[in-house]
């Protein structure tokens, strides 16, 4: 079962370890990214953010697809991070079951994107992929701990180039 499926850049880190992981009862949470896998030393700095107690799975994007849509998570209370909006649109497109919510964390912000609100950066692509994602019936939030305030993305709220 989903608990939380989050975009954001840093992946994980203290305020998601503290502010979400407890937040939404989860006891596992999936790293999906096709970098971290082969990078030691980012595997080392996510290990240290891990909540104590929970297991934590590193995988690359395919491979997480596979995974979820197995059955293999459905035994875990899960948390899915990804680092940016493509990598979530690019899971939850190949998905059996979409999940109904898609947290927005935090993205980079480059000289490609505009500010849609704060810590959240996205690019032209990005906001054709979320506008996808509405369209298809997952919710999309902007909330950058459990207990802020969230702001609920909506169609006229992204660009339509």
């Amino acid at each position: 079962m989903i608990k939380l499926f989050r975009v954001d850049h840093r992946l994980l880190h203290g305020q998601v370890a503290v502010s979400w992981y407890g937040a939404v009862s989860a006891d596992c949470i999936l790293i999906a990214n096709d970098d971290v896998p082969k990078d030691p030393i980012r595997k080392a700095s996510i290990k240290m953010a891990k909540p104590s107690g929970s297991k934590l799975v590193m995988q690359s994007i395919e491979r997480s697809i596979e995974s979820l849509n197995s059955g293999i998570t459905d035994k875990y209370k899960l948390m899915i991070i990804v680092e940016s909006i493509n990598d979530a649109f690019r899971i939850i497109s190949k998905m059996n079951h979409k999940p109904e919510t898609l947290n927005l964390g935090g993205t980079k912000e480059t000289s490609e994107t505009r500010i849609l609100a704060p810590s959240i950066n996205v690019s032209v692509e990005d906001e054709k992929q979320l506008n996808k994602l509405i369209m298809q019936g997952v919710k999309v939030e902007v909330q950058q701990v459990s207990t802020s305030p969230i702001k609920v993305v909506k169609e006229n709220d992204l660009s339509t180039e």
